[in-house]
């Protein structure tokens, strides 16, 4: 099968795709997902069953990790295997891996032998805690990046003991930072001509994202802890009990508190002492919060959404994952899109989350089966049926 440009924004690009698990897969699929010719580099069934390094092949999770990609197999302990894929390097913009950072040398794949036969390749690796530094040898995994990363620390209830996010956001987020650097490594090579490599780290990732919780430990000694579902600072921001569920109140700044005191028609919180403004509400955010949710449990959430919407007060249903999906602006934005599966048939997987007007992104390809583009790429490398033949009974693809 030849490649079916998901996008035109980046069908001039041929990426090799050498990643497992997720966050090697997630920054692959953000090129994958804007056109771009990734080839899934796996190593053969005898070698590697499927499931072996995370979801199985016709799992939902793979499906939705590996649309728009076209698949080989190549045995990468085999030399033969290795020469194959540095005539792929020869004609590739960029291979992206998140091996352990020595695997990368032990194959003799490191940035400086992949450069020598391609000056303008980009290497684009992901790992644990970094390529070097006394954590460098140590397996990386989300959960793990999350306590060392800071964030358990700060999430769940206050006294309960830290709590680890609902998703994989360490994976997640440096998979789409090196998606970043890749993209900022391509526009960067217009200029010189030349490659370079990229790396990231779910630890770097992660204390990334700490954001201002970060900055309020470097910039003022503040060290956060655990405030459930309030918000650190703001106050009344959380979740709030209603008649047939619960809602989020953001009610941020001393214009939106008073238009949220009216519209709960308790105009006599904006001249207590204890609310008169935002340090206070912080100092008294339980007091405030009970009587809050005393108003809240009287109606439900849409009739809370709707009311609190019209005078300008953030507010939101807390949706289970099937409610998400069912949102009549979730159904606009078209973020659930179509694409016919091999274990799924025709079914649904989450499309990009940002729009270009010119060149938009589509599921143009399903998932692969293992191998499944054997002969198309490696014709494309001037091999014969021959050598194809002679590849399978040694055991190289």
């Amino acid at each position: 099968m030849p490649h079916l440009p998901a996008s035109d924004a980046l069908s001039h690009i041929r990426v090799i795709d050498l990643t497992r698990v997720r966050s090697g897969p997630t920054a692959v699929r953000q090129l994958a997902d804007w056109g771009a010719d990734v080839i899934k580099v796996e190593a053969p069934e005898s070698i590697e069953p499927d499931g072996a390094l995370g979801a199985s092949r016709h799992s939902s999770d793979f499906q939705n990790l590996h649309r728009n990609k076209r698949s080989i197999t190549l045995n990468l302990k085999k030399s033969e295997a290795i020469e194959i894929l540095m005539k792929l390097v020869e004609k590739s913009d960029v291979v992206v891996e998140n091996f352990r950072p020595d695997v990368k040398k032990r194959l003799g794949i490191d940035y400086e032998t992949l450069k020598k036969r391609n000056p303008r390749i980009i290497l684009a690796s992901i790992s644990g805690f970094g390529q070097d530094g006394p954590y460098a040898k140590r397996p990386g995994f989300d959960q793990i990046a999350q306590g060392m990363g800071g964030l358990m620390s700060i999430t769940g209830e206050p006294g309960k003991g830290p709590m680890r996010v609902g998703i994989p956001v360490a994976d997640l987020t440096a998979g789409l930072f090196c998606a970043m650097g890749i993209q900022t490594a391509l526009l960067e090579r217009e200029k010189s001509g030349i490659g370079q490599w990229v790396n990231t780290s779910l630890l770097q990732a992660q204390i990334f994202m700490l954001d201002f919780q970060a900055s309020r430990w470097l910039c003022e000694n503040n060290v956060a802890g655990q405030a459930g579902n309030n918000h650190p600072t703001s106050v009344p921001t959380g979740v709030f009990k209603t008649s047939d569920g619960s809602i989020n109140l953001a009610v941020a700044g001393e214009t939106i508190w008073r238009r949220f005191a009216e519209a709960v028609e308790k105009r006599d919180w904006l001249e207590m002492e204890e609310f008169k403004d935002a340090k206070n509400r912080l100092k008294n955010r339980d007091y405030l919060n009970s009587l809050i949710e005393e108003l809240t449990v009287t109606k439900s959430s849409n009739e809370w959404v709707e009311k609190l919407e019209k005078v300008g007060v953030p507010c939101g249903r807390i949706n289970s994952i099937d409610k998400v999906f069912e949102d009549p602006q979730v159904k606009h934005l078209g973020i659930a899109q179509s694409v016919d599966t091999i274990p799924f048939g025709e079914t649904q997987l989450v499309g990009q989350p940002f729009n270009l007007s010119r060149t938009p992104s589509s599921l143009k390809q399903r998932p692969p089966e293992k191998g499944e583009q054997n002969s198309d790429v490696l014709s494309e490398l001037g091999f014969s049926d021959k050598e194809l033949n002679d590849f399978k009974n040694q055991e190289i693809i």
